[in-house]
Order: C-alpha cells, then structure tokens, then sequence
C-alpha cells in the first residue's frame, strides 16, 4: 500500500493531506503535534484507521507548508477552514487528537456549518500553567536543536512508562534523523498553543461531542478533562470515555479506540 500525498493550494499557503475509504460521509483526522509530518506515515494511518474506512471518505490534515511569524492555534484553526472549503468539505466528522483536538474545537466554534460531529481525544479547552510547563521543555530543546532531548522528553509524556521504556532505541534513532527545519517548525507549533483557552465557550458546540481521555496522561492532567467535561455535559448528544492505562498516545495505543470513534460517528 502506498498513499497518495495531495495537496490544496490557498492564497496563503500550501496544506499536504492524503485520503482512503469507500464512503460518502467525509471524516477528517486533525493530528497532534509531532516532529516529522505524518504525511511520512500515511500507510500506517491508514491501516490503523481502517475500521473507519468503509463508511467514510477520510482526509487526513497536515499543517500548512509556509508558516506565519506569528502563529496559534485559532489561526491554524483558520487555515483548517481554508482547506476544507478548497476541498469542499462541509458537515463533516471531525476527529482531534492533542493539538489537533484544540484546532477542531476553535474549528466547531466558529465554522459550525463544517463540523456535524466532533471527536476529541487527549486534548484539552485551555492550556494550564502545568501543561505549559511541560510542552516548554520540548520547545526550548527544539529551538536549541538538542533533538535527542526532545524525543525523549517527548515520549516521556506521551507514552505510558513501560511503552517509552521500550521505545527509547526507536526515539533515539528518530531523533537522529531530525532535520533542524524540522526542529524549527515543531518548536513554532508547541509555542502556537500559549494562551489557548475555549474554556468558556464549550457551551455553545452546536454539534454532538465524543471526549476521550486518560486518567495517566502525562500531558494534560484529570483537571484538564474534567474541565472539558463539565464545558461540554449539557451538551445534547455528548459522551465521555476515560482510559486508565494508554497515557496520552491512548488514540495510537487502545485496542478499542477506532472502534469508540466509529459508533459515534454512525450513530444517528
């Protein structure tokens, strides 16, 4: 198997993204931050999200190519809208994982008429002092280009103990082969989330919300989904799932997750 990279081409950027499945109801995965563009993992994404791929037609956002001076994550909020309206994607199931979930609640907020359903996994409505903490180590080890740092440091927090143990040689060989262009892009992208805080607005979703969290999450702590969770309860349609032992990566590591995702997203 071998995914098709494609791309949208805005007034202001160029935005990767690759699609599969058989359906006609649109799907759109908003990932999580990470160091390498997924789009060096599309096979892997695509396997690992093919229970989904019989009933939806699913895409797959990177960020954009050209990166502002300035940038957080209501405008990559904004430039999410830009690509679905290039790619004609309206009412669509949208699926955040970390900062991708952060994208599609600003996106749900103030695009409603592109979001029919919102999932959001490991992800959070304002970013604390306690979680600013820690994503500032991983910036200031990007922006100092101490790669090895920054994957471990990394995967410290995202998987739970006995997976990063596991995964050091594999961490410490990605961080080998980072790029200092790379680096540099990560660290605008981890800086994109200082201030971010829909915390207030959770209330006005028009669309029907899936949360899942983790109580060991090394990222975002149990105020962090407690707070979403509480934002989102009178929400009609709203549901919530609390893993205890997949850390932050539970959307990679959870034998149940795609399949969590799909009845929500079937569900009438």
């Amino acid at each position: 198997m071998k995914t098709k990279i494609e791309k949208t081409v805005t007034g202001g950027f160029t935005n990767e993204y690759f699609r599969f499945g058989k359906g006609k109801t649109p799907l759109v995965i908003l990932p999580g931050v990470s160091v390498q563009s997924v789009m060096l993992f599309a096979d892997a994404i695509e396997e690992a999200y093919a229970p989904l791929a019989d009933g939806f037609d699913i895409y797959v956002l990177d960020r954009r190519k050209e990166l502002p001076k300035k940038y957080d994550v209501y405008g990559m909020a904004k430039d999410t809208a830009e690509v679905f309206d290039a790619l004609g994607i309206k009412n669509a199931c949208v699926f955040g994982a970390s900062q991708g979930g952060m994208i599609a609640l600003v996106l749900a907020l103030t695009r409603p008429d592109l979001v029919g359903k919102l999932a959001l996994g490991s992800t959070c409505a304002r970013i604390s002092g306690e979680t600013k903490a820690k994503i500032d180590v991983w910036a200031k080890a990007a922006e100092e280009k101490d790669a090895e740092k920054l994957f471990f440091e990394f995967g410290r927090l995202v998987y739970p103990k006995e997976v990063f143990e596991a995964s050091k040689d594999a961490l410490s060989a990605a961080a080998k082969a980072a790029t200092p262009e790379e680096l540099s892009r990560f660290a605008v992208f981890v800086r994109a989330m200082d201030g971010f805080d829909v915390s207030q607005s959770l209330g006005s979703l028009s669309c029907p919300v899936l949360l899942l969290a983790s109580s060991d999450d090394g990222v975002f702590g149990k105020e962090d989904f407690e707070l979403m969770k509480n934002g989102l309860k009178e929400i009609r349609g709203f549901a919530f799932h609390l893993y205890d032992s997949y850390g932050h990566a539970a959307y990679d590591l959870a034998p149940d997750y795609k399949e969590r995702l799909l009845r929500f997203f079937k569900e009438q």
